[in-house]
């Protein structure tokens, strides 16, 4: 019982975190995005040709008519997920807010005993944040933001359930009560996840979760790595679409942040797909009102943001500079945010991940500290602020915002402005900082300086502490929300010390440059957080202030550390590729030889059952080089596990006296086939899930049987030489998306294999320190 909860953790406080994160990524294999060319897979490609000839309706044309329908599906699915979502977070908060609020006045009143709103409210958010956490334990993938693995999925990795249907359940679920519980995440992230598992699912058409299987023949097209890859890609694109209704902003998304290979007709399909996301929820917002205005405001947006004077911009030139800075100080504040997670997150993993029960105490305990200090940071600030009285010179807008301010034990007429920011909606809270205009002599902000500072450091530092617990969650709202509050404070001083004349722009734009600078400084994204925030915001005169701002922040941030995307990755210890070669490599010079793994386990052409079903037993590889004896042992071509494992369970063997007794010399192979074939469509039938060693049922008498393996060899594999330079080989291995390459020697010999492990930063570095011990003797 509890001795055997402490156990794993002990042991993994002595490993470094290297070490144990090595144990971990062995399991982890790599996709594998070229297709082997053997004899059967090219005997079933002339098949297909041979049926299209002179054919109008070709096998192309209508896989390119059901990839398209596909991917329309990915984008309705993914809306309606989205919606939903919203409509559901919105209610469970409104519903809470209203209790407590309720409560609050009651208290001040004297209908109800003091303390019970907050009791109230404590067993609200401790009640969601532990539903939440309970999704995580269903399916411990779909805690956190789901970006870092959706990019590893896409880099070519194979990340274990990330795109499965449970996923997608827990993750939208855990996401819905995490908001609701009040902690400071977004929903943005996994909805990112959730258009990726969508779009996988959709393209598959197949679920384990469900048992749903639909029949091979419709599906067959997409049932490879490559063609998933591209769905996921699309998936990425509409699910930033669903959470921001920005398309655009989606597909840049993707292509920045996402997707390790992309092409231009990549781009396209990821532009349809976000466009009828787009479309769906649309239409899913004004359901009562086809015909009627469309009321756009019901998206996701910051609100309009009107010129003060009428038709001039809101900023002067001159203030680019001063964006410039925010940004810089942005790009500062999400080095911090990062640092500070990366050393949180590297104590997590050692002393709270490694038992579902920890991680679910910590929810709870983390929960209960973003309730207690959401309830006492209104209490320290007691001020009570009158209503803006003039409302006549606002716009309907502001007026709306007006009535969402939030009393907080103050009489009516007044409000408290730290309540107003903590108990709300976030993106209603981010539109209060955008949106409620200072001007005028007597200086009447919304919010004070100090009230902003108060909301400022303590939010962030919990959204820092929040991000890796075990629940669903996305960083980009608490990452706005914090800097809008930042930018709204350095417009205020700004303000402060012209005296409110008006030299500088109103404190909206500094909130809206904070936000972008801050969220730029965490996330290190420019192009697609540009447009994003524009599509959001829908004011063409923000480009040039925010692609200065967001180019700033990232390169203030990169001067001390990754993104926050990244250093998860790399805390994970997923064997991430990046697109150029790694510096280690530039710096000195290593040849393919070199890093490549010499423990290579080879087969013959025609192969006795036994040998290859113990080969299978014993090792873990996922590719084995045929190597032809007649001719000194050169390369013939590679057989791939999963085939040798489909071979071997559907028993297509030859007789064990087949072949003459002087095989061994090679010289009677002749052109006959000595076993039955298998179709190509046969294997691949059931990806991705091939069968495995376990799987077949070996008996005694089909040991001695042999296999011939030449119909079903890779005969065109990608190959290098020995003697090339690293920088050849790691770009030929990533460009391709390989996931095994062959070391060949002059006559063409195997004499090494490279997978994707060994062109890592740190086995780089390896190997030159073993080429170095090598030379030393």
């Amino acid at each position: 019982g509890h001795s055997s909860m402490e156990t794993p953790c002990r042991n993994n406080a002595y490993m470094s975190s290297k070490s144990a994160g090595k144990m971990k990524s062995k399991n982890i294999e790599s996709h594998n995005y070229e297709p082997d060319e053997s004899e059967v897979w090219r005997a079933y490609v002339a098949q297909q040709h041979f049926r299209n000839r002179g054919q109008w309706w070709t096998t192309g044309k209508r896989r390119a008519l059901k990839r398209w329908s596909l991917t329309f599906l990915v984008g309705v699915v993914q809306a309606l997920i989205a919606y939903f979502a919203n409509m559901a977070t919105k209610s469970l908060n409104t519903r809470k807010f209203d209790h407590v609020n309720q409560l609050l006045q009651d208290e001040v009143t004297g209908d109800a005993t003091q303390g019970s709103a907050f009791l109230a409210f404590l067993v609200y958010q401790t009640g969601f944040a532990m539903l939440a956490a309970v999704f995580v334990v269903i399916e411990p993938v779909s805690a956190g933001s789901g970006i870092p693995e959706i990019k590893c999925y896409l880099n070519g990795i194979d990340l274990p359930r990330v795109v499965r249907v449970r996923t997608l359940i827990c993750k939208v679920a855990g996401v819905i009560f995490s908001v609701a519980a009040g902690l400071p995440v977004g929903k943005e992230g996994p909805m990112v996840h959730s258009g990726a598992v969508v779009a996988s699912g959709i393209s598959q058409g197949r679920t384990k979760c469900w048992g749903v299987d639909t029949s091979f023949s419709k599906y067959s097209d997409f049932r490879n790595e490559r063609e998933k890859r591209d769905f996921v890609a699309c998936g990425a694109a509409a699910g930033v679409c669903s959470a921001f209704s920005a398309p655009i902003g989606g597909v840049l998304f993707s292509l920045e942040e996402g997707a390790s290979y992309w092409s231009t007709k990549l781009t396209w399909r990821a532009f349809f797909c976000a466009m009828i996301t787009l479309g769906t929820l649309y239409s899913l917002k004004n359901l009562d009102n086809w015909w009627g205005q469309a009321d756009i405001e019901n998206l996701f947006s910051f609100g309009e943001f009107n010129s003060i004077s009428g038709e001039n911009s809101n900023f002067s030139v001159w203030e680019l500079f001063l964006f410039i800075i925010i940004g810089c100080l942005g790009g500062l504040i999400g080095a911090c945010f990062n640092a500070a997670n990366e050393h949180l997150t590297i104590w997590r993993m050692r002393n709270v991940n490694c038992s579902k029960f920890r991680r679910f105490l910590e929810v709870i305990g983390i929960s209960m500290l973003v309730t207690c200090i959401s309830f006492l940071l209104p209490l320290i600030w007691q001020r009570c602020t009158d209503l803006p009285d003039d409302m006549a010179e606002m716009t309907n807008q502001e007026k709306n915002l007006v009535d969402l301010l939030v009393p907080f034990r103050c009489e009516s007429g007044k409000y408290n402005e730290v309540a107003s920011l903590i108990f709300t909606e976030p993106d209603i809270a981010i539109k209060q900082l955008f949106h409620f205009q200072e001007g005028g002599e007597d200086d009447s902000s919304t919010f004070s300086s100090a009230a902003l500072f108060l909301f400022f450091l303590p939010y962030i530092s919990l959204a820092a502490i929040v991000y890796g617990i075990a629940v669903p969650s996305g960083l980009f709202v608490p990452s706005l929300l914090s800097g809008a509050a930042f930018g709204r404070l350095c417009g205020h001083l700004l303000h402060k010390l012209d005296h409110t004349s008006g030299t500088f722009a109103d404190s909206g734009t500094y909130a809206l440059m904070g936000a972008a600078a801050v969220l730029g400084g965490m996330a290190r994204m420019t192009i697609s957080l540009t447009v994003i925030l524009l599509e959001a915001t829908g004011d063409m005169q923000y480009v040039l202030p925010l692609m200065l701002t967001l180019m700033a922040a990232r390169f203030t941030g990169n001067v001390f550390n990754e993104g926050l995307y990244d250093i998860h990755i790399h805390l994970k210890n997923i064997p991430f590729l990046e697109a150029e070669v790694p510096s280690v490599a530039e710096r000195h010079e290593i040849v393919a030889g070199q890093v490549m793994s010499t423990d290579v386990k080879c087969l013959r052409p025609v192969e006795r059952a036994g040998i290859v079903y113990d080969l299978l037993s014993s090792c873990k590889h996922g590719c084995f080089p045929i190597v032809d004896i007649s001719s000194g042992g050169t390369l013939y071509g590679t057989a791939s596990r999963s085939m040798l494992c489909t071979l071997l369970q559907r028993r297509a063997f030859g007789q064990p006296d087949a072949l003459s007794g002087d095989f061994n010399s090679g010289k009677n192979l002749g052109p006959r086939r000595l076993s039955p074939l298998v179709q190509w469509d046969t294997i691949e039938r059931v990806f991705p899930r091939y069968p495995t060693v376990d799987d077949i049922n070996m008996r005694s008498s089909d040991r001695e049987c042999w296999l011939d393996l030449r119909p079903y060899a890779n005969t065109a594999p990608y190959t290098i030489n020995e003697t090339a330079s690293i920088q050849r080989t790691y770009r030929l291995f990533r460009t391709l998306g390989l996931r095994h390459l062959c070391v060949v020697n002059h006559n063409n010999q195997v004499v090494g294999i490279i997978t994707r492990k060994d062109l890592l930063p740190g086995s780089l570095s390896e190997s030159l320190m073993r080429g170095r011990q090598a030379h030393s003797f």
